[in-house]
């Protein structure tokens, strides 16, 4: 995509659609990498942030806009972007934006549009929502699928801890003080419970730090850049962090709640076991939760081994 800007006229060619803020800076990040070399602009629109420089920014004429599409809307409406002349359209994490109920927004962007262009969508699992999708926005698409949907990654070491969900938050404390984990990404359901997580964790002298949508923009990118970088061991997300953020050296994944769908299982759990590096993702499963983790193992196709902590097994 890159390569097919090179001398180019100054003008918006690329939209990259992402469902959340800290994806969309990833996105623009690697866009920026990648044309290191090469005489490429691209700008982030995402909300919780200044409204103008996005403004002038897009006035002025940017190569590939990467945006969240509520905001991408709002400018929209201002006419403070021209898709004139656009070539390309990404949906990265497609299935996501779905589930978060995109898709009407989804729409109206499309329809503002050029028809005739080429149209990326991205997915590491392909529901059928996303194949109807793919079907009403392509024209005979090619699909090119890396793996087995819905496969976990075989580089990650599964494990199920059967616990009654009120001992939650002391297992999770007990195993980060028993043993070594360096780099601990919690997933909780609820916004509540990751602060609370949170809370209890550091009351027990661990470092963590929380990432929700309750939380401004700064604070979000303040607690994930200090995840990044080591100043805090542990972070507690709600499903905001479980798509596309690509973050190095994640040793643990521990759903502290089971997902409620199989293929977030599958995303949360890729959060480690990166680029050919392993990882450790722990599933802490209530005696209501045991149909749910039953359902996940008939989608990854494996059984997941239990392992039973004394004191805190439901079983005991």
């Amino acid at each position: 995509m890159v390569h097919r800007l090179l001398g180019g006229p100054r003008r918006t060619r690329v939209l990259v659609l992402t469902p959340t803020r800290e994806l969309c800076l990833q996105v623009e990040e690697s866009v920026r990498k990648y044309s290191k070399h090469a005489p490429v602009d691209c700008i982030p629109v995402y909300g919780g942030v200044g409204y103008e420089p996005q403004e002038r920014a897009l006035r002025n004429g940017v190569d590939v806009v990467v945006a969240t599409p509520g905001r991408l809307l709002d400018h929209l409406e201002k006419r403070n972007v021209d898709f004139t002349y656009l070539e390309t359209l990404v949906l990265d994490e497609a299935d996501r934006m779905l589930d978060m109920g995109f898709a009407p927004q989804i729409n109206r962007i499309v329809e503002q549009i050029p028809r005739y262009r080429q149209t990326l969508l991205f997915s590491a699992t392909m529901p059928p929502e996303v194949e109807a999708l793919g079907r009403k926005y392509l024209r005979k698409p090619v699909v090119v699928q890396v793996g087995r949907r819905s496969g976990a990654a075989k580089t990650v070491t599964h494990a199920v801890y059967p616990v009654p969900r009120h001992r939650k938050n002391d297992l999770l404390v007990h195993l980060l003080k028993a043993d070594e984990h360096d780099s601990v990404l919690v997933f909780t359901r609820t916004k509540s419970g990751a602060d609370r997580v949170v809370r209890d964790l550091s009351q027990a002298g661990i470092q963590a730090g929380a990432m929700h949508a309750d939380k401004s923009q700064r604070e979000r990118m303040s607690a994930l850049e200090d995840f990044k970088s080591g100043k805090l061991r542990v972070l507690v997300a709600t499903d905001i962090a479980q798509r596309g953020l690509d973050i190095s050296g994640i040793t643990h994944v521990i759903n502290f709640d089971v997902p409620q769908q199989p293929e977030d299982y599958v995303h949360r759990i890729g959060r480690t076991g990166r680029a050919a590096s392993t990882g450790d993702a722990y599933t802490f499963m209530s005696a209501e939760e045991i149909g749910t983790v039953r359902t996940i193992e008939r989608v990854i196709g494996q059984e997941i081994p239990r392992v039973s902590v004394p004191g805190f097994d439901f079983g005991t």
